[in-house]
């Protein structure tokens, strides 16, 4: 069931249930009611957040598919998604990353 599978993604990543709900930006209750399987049709909108907060694809919840061990940590989804929302481009974000890569070889 969906609910399970959420809630076992959810321990998995060690977050609360109120984590999720406002990474998700989804109702805490329904996120209960989901997980409890007292509501089993959750939207495809849904479903979509609770995903990325999750940092997994929507066929890991809903084919209870395993993930590749090298899914994005949903807190650097969270930092993409503040530089995209700031303007940063994707040139001056690896601009960033290599010129953190050389200060690091420098000490």
């Amino acid at each position: 069931m969906i609910g399970e599978r959420v809630k076992q993604l959810r321990l998995e990543k060690n977050m609360s249930m109120t984590e999720l709900a406002e990474r998700a930006g989804v109702a805490k209750s329904y996120l209960s009611a989901i997980e409890r399987n007292l509501q089993k049709n959750p939207s495809v909108q849904f479903l979509e957040k609770v995903a990325q907060a999750l940092g997994v694809s929507m066929d890991s919840i809903l084919f209870n598919q395993q993930e590749d061990k090298q899914a994005v940590d949903p807190d650097w989804l969270d930092i993409v998604h503040q530089a995209q929302d700031s303007g940063i481009t994707k040139e001056q974000f690896k601009e960033f990353i290599e010129f953190n890569k050389w200060r690091k070889n420098q000490k």
